[in-house]
């Protein structure tokens, strides 16, 4: 534009000013920065602009529309070849090959979920015949252990951030207490974590009178017993001091002795999924880390923001680490992200930095990106936690 005013010279329009900064396109359409990204490379929503210098993407204010429709396709699940020509015609070039990819998708999904629900009856049908076999085993409901106070509170302590709070699954709303012949395994999940710690059950043996000598450990078959989490809480304020503590479960009910204080309650009518499975990993890249230094990297660090339709919480924070040719593990942003960082809820690492409450961890990279992220303490295998990754290729 042309300034017609005699003196003042030619003024050329700010063509940034009138476009979306990528940023301000990701606040207003509902795709992540990084998926801006990659539909960008995809050839599906390419810039109106890019700065030669500074590679930024700038958005023209029709493509708002565009993107709000990519984000809706994105959380119905559509391919992105579909994807593609649905926003080619989209501007009304072809509306009715953008209707005729609606109703194949559409089809497709209710198909899809009818498949799903004659697979899932089935399951369910396999899961009735495993849990009421012609000849079942009788249970054991009775459990005594003598255990050390400050033992078994550094367990919870090591487990409680991971509980579960969906109430569609509320056999994960507690603490598993599995004790197996001597050993006591503690462990809490939400499906995106699990954290396990492992100790004696026996770890007081002394505290064994001479009329129940089975009080200082667990001589029958394993016991598998889901302790609520307020349960496990009011459990955890008696704990730390130097009296052992008695746990017992008499058929659905656990209660816990310390000292002269004592706290009860019912257990979980729920069995807990087999953890031993989900734990039993391919050995990864072991890397030691100084987590004082690691905490202030997430904390200070660049993070994205999860994209809807990732498997986790909504509204989140994640982290992407990576780790060096001499080991070190560092926390990158998006455009220093290779093949092998991973993605991991900020919140969800800097909770299981602190319940593992060490100085120096073990981190352990899987053997691809979307392996969990294990976080072990030096000095003690058995007590640790996994963390499921984000995926970071949208």
């Amino acid at each position: 534009m042309v300034d017609p005013r005699p003196g003042q010279g030619l003024r050329v329009p700010d063509v940034e000013s009138e476009m979306r900064s990528i940023g301000e396109m990701a606040r207003d359409s509902g795709l992540g920065v990084s998926a801006l990204r990659f539909y960008d490379r995809a050839g599906v929503l390419v810039p109106a602009r890019v700065d030669p210098a500074s590679g930024y993407r700038w958005y023209a204010p029709e493509q708002l529309d565009e993107a709000r429709v990519l984000a809706r396709l994105r959380r119905a699940g559509m391919p992105l070849a579909d994807i593609r020509l649905v926003l080619a015609g989209w501007s009304g070039a072809d509306p009715a090959l953008v209707r005729r990819l609606l109703q194949a998708h559409l089809r497709r999904l209710e198909a899809g979920l009818t498949e799903a629900r004659i697979e899932f009856s089935t399951l369910r049908a396999l899961l009735d015949h495993r849990e009421n076999p012609m000849t079942a085993s009788p249970r054991t409901d009775t459990v005594r252990l003598s255990l050390g106070s400050t033992e078994l509170a550094g367990a919870i302590d090591a487990v409680r951030f991971a509980v579960g709070k969906d109430p569609e699954l509320p056999m994960l709303g507690g603490v598993l207490f599995d004790v197996d012949g001597d050993t006591l395994h503690v462990v809490a999940t939400d499906r995106y974590r699990m954290a396990v710690a492992r100790m004696a059950s026996g770890s007081d043996p002394a505290s064994a009178s001479a009329s129940d000598p089975a009080s200082a450990g667990h001589g029958g078959p394993r016991e598998q017993v889901v302790v609520p989490a307020p349960l496990v809480d009011a459990m955890r304020a008696l704990l730390g001091g130097d009296e052992p503590a008695g746990f017992a479960v008499e058929t659905d009910r656990v209660t816990l002795d310390a000292g002269e204080r004592q706290v009860s309650g019912q257990r979980l009518a729920h069995d807990f999924p087999d953890y031993r499975r989900l734990v039993q990993l391919p050995a990864g890249r072991r890397v030691v880390v100084d987590v004082p230094a690691l905490r202030e990297a997430l904390e200070t660090g660049p993070v994205r923001t999860a994209e809807a339709g990732e498997p986790g919480p909504s509204a989140r924070d994640v982290s992407v680490l990576a780790t060096t040719d001499d080991g070190t593990v560092t926390v990158v942003g998006d455009g220093d992200a290779d093949g092998n960082s991973v993605g991991v809820d900020r919140g969800f690492l800097l909770d299981a930095l602190a319940a593992a409450d060490r100085d120096r961890l073990v981190l352990e990279f899987g053997a691809a990106p979307t392996a969990p992220l294990a976080i072990r303490r030096t000095d003690d295998e058995g007590t640790f936690s996994l963390l499921m990754p984000v995926r970071l290729d949208h």
